[in-house]
């Protein structure tokens, strides 16, 4: 499974940036075209913060593989929700557990200032998100994912 995330804190409009790449409004399956006429990705995407929607790690992990698509695109917040660290952990603990499920990482979206401590050569901080029109953050954001 490929992953695409995008990370950031409340207000970053994470939800947002997924709505405007994929056209989905809660969560979906979607094709979505790469750059260089590589062969079209079936994706999963799903809106909303899994920390916020209550879905642990190995919940999403369950719901993605049940799509049967080959990538995956979810928002994460970087810290852990308050009300249940343990179930619904930090980002970088999302992470490690998709890393252990044999996901593949292609790209992380940062928006604002808060990656919550995540470290990648796939990651990419668009600082400006939280202000900037909509529609040039998702610009950008797509062409750091690769796609069209």
């Amino acid at each position: 499974m490929d992953l695409y995330i995008v990370i950031g804190n409340p207000n970053t409009r994470k939800a947002s940036v997924v709505r405007s790449l994929t056209g989905c409004f809660n969560r979906s399956v979607r094709d979505i075209q790469p750059l260089g006429g590589k062969p079209v990705l079936r994706l999963y995407a799903r809106v909303g913060t899994l920390q916020d929607s209550k879905c642990s790690p190995a919940d999403f992990i369950a719901e993605a593989a049940s799509t049967h698509c080959s990538a995956v695109l979810c928002c994460l917040s970087p810290n852990a929700n308050p009300d249940h660290a343990e179930h619904l952990p930090d980002a970088q603990a999302y992470l490690a557990a998709f890393k252990a499920a044999g996901w593949r990482q292609r790209a992380i979206a940062v928006l604002g200032q808060n990656g919550g401590g995540v470290r990648s050569p796939s990651l990419l901080q668009f600082p400006q998100a939280p202000i900037a029109p909509i529609n040039h953050t998702a610009r950008a954001v797509r062409a750091h994912f690769g796609w069209e």
